[in-house]
């Protein structure tokens, strides 16, 4: 999973990339909870390829689609990339074999790969802007990169100020690190 979120948000000079942002323990954190059991959503079928505005039709929970889906990406790499796994790849055979996921050239047996492909465009960014207390957005990068102050009390005064950079670090749902007293 690390190898994965690190090349869908690789990282750059200024910003760590997926792996050191967290996204896999966001992602881990989530398909143990109401997310992974699909919790609340409608469950008895049936099942049948619906149209992409309609959505996942599965009868697989996303904490199923990702085991099958992580199983058979490593199937399909151990097979085609001489017994490799994804992670041994070069970050160039990593993104070419995520762009055949995406487009649909690479299949897995009994498992969707375009959808878990799909379940991985939506949840790899989401742990990337999520708070931090839900295990992604290490140290608030995602927030820092793009500026948001987080859940301040009130920055009304800064939202009509274009192109202005916010001065104050973000805080999160738990505030900041540097908040909290150490014990010595």
């Amino acid at each position: 999973m690390e190898a994965i979120v690190d090349r869908i948000i690789p990282p750059d000079p200024e910003t760590p990339g997926g792996k050191d942002a967290g996204c896999a323990v966001f992602i881990d954190r989530q398909l143990k909870g109401p997310y992974g059991s699909a919790a609340g959503l409608y469950r008895l079928g049936p099942f049948t390829k619906g149209t992409k505005e309609q959505g996942p039709q599965s009868s697989l929970i996303p904490a199923e689609l990702y085991r099958e889906g992580l199983a058979g990406l490593d199937h399909h790499c151990k097979a085609n990339a001489g017994g490799k796994a994804f992670a041994e790849l070069s970050t160039e055979q990593q993104d070419d074999i995520l762009r055949k996921l995406e487009s649909g050239e690479i299949k897995f047996e009994g498992t969707d790969a375009q959808g878990f492909f799909s379940a991985l465009l939506k949840d790899v960014p989401e742990g990337f802007f999520s708070d931090p207390i839900h295990g992604g957005n290490r140290d608030m990068v995602g927030w820092k990169m793009i500026g948001f102050p987080g859940i301040r009390y009130d920055y009304r005064d800064w939202i009509s100020r274009h192109n202005e950079r916010y001065p104050h670090p973000p805080v999160g749902i738990a505030g900041r690190a540097a908040w909290t007293p150490h014990k010595s």
